[in-house]
């Protein structure tokens, strides 16, 4: 159950973002403390303690506001703190998905549309989803993608630079993300490229402090995969992992 403390700090930001009713929701500081514990921990819905309430009633809440987008605004408002933008860091993670993520509902599709609609696939690592973010300059996650196990990173950095609130000084992204086009896009829009090149292009320069700097998106990932639902993925659909991952990235800007 969350404290007193921890309670007054992330209440309030709940109580904004969440959707309203004509009846306000009943014991929703314990409704929110059974869904941290139950991503914190990967257990199942139906193992939550006794004392956190019905497991029904946590299940469905995050369901049903991560349809509607509840987590993701909890994400940008926990960010009006600031956003630090001297750079900015992409980054992709590859997370397993657990066997029971691949039993979203078809929707008159076939398995392969289903799959690539929630964002799920086989690459060497095995069957999971492709994660992508971009960090702000202090390492606090600032938005997110997700793709199949199998996709690529670089599609999804140009739509990940559009939720800036602004053009960072440099962008700093590992080889994953080298292209000629890529780093001539971020020089148009006024930003520096740390990026380096493949390893059958010509060497590139740039400061060294400045890629030196990637370790602290490498850090997100490690407090983000603290959570047993990051990084095993066990939901069955691409907005309630979403979800969680939105959820998970406004605990670390609240702690930070």
């Amino acid at each position: 159950m969350l404290n007193d403390t921890q309670w007054a700090v992330l209440g309030p930001l709940v109580e904004a973002c969440r959707p309203h009713s004509k009846v306000p929701p009943s014991n929703l500081r314990r409704t929110v403390s059974a869904i941290l514990w139950r991503h914190e921990n990967g257990a199942k819905w139906r193992s939550l303690p006794s004392d956190l309430g019905p497991w029904w009633m946590a299940a469905q809440t995050f369901i049903r506001w991560s349809r509607l987008g509840v987590w993701e605004r909890l994400l940008a408002l926990v960010q009006e703190r600031g956003v630090q933008l001297g750079m900015a860091f992409l980054d992709g993670t590859s997370v397993r998905a657990h066997q029971k993520a691949a039993g979203a509902t078809r929707k008159r599709d076939s398995q392969a549309e289903r799959d690539a609609r929630e964002a799920l696939g086989r690459s060497r690592g095995g069957f999971g989803t492709k994660v992508c973010v971009i960090a702000d300059g202090s390492g606090r996650a600032v938005a997110f993608r997700i793709a199949p196990g199998q996709a690529h990173e670089l599609p999804h950095a140009v739509p990940l630079l559009d939720r800036l609130p602004a053009v960072p000084l440099w962008i700093v992204a590992d080889r994953g993300y080298a292209s000629h086009a890529f780093r001539q896009h971020l020089r148009d829009r006024g930003a520096k490229p740390a990026i380096p090149p493949k390893r059958t292009e010509p060497a590139l320069a740039w400061p060294a402090w400045a890629y030196n700097n990637r370790n602290r998106v490498e850090r997100l990932w490690v407090r983000l995969k603290e959570w047993r639902a990051v990084a095993t993925r066990y939901e069955k659909t691409a907005a309630s992992f979403m979800g969680v991952l939105c959820l998970a990235a406004a605990l670390d800007w609240i702690r930070s």
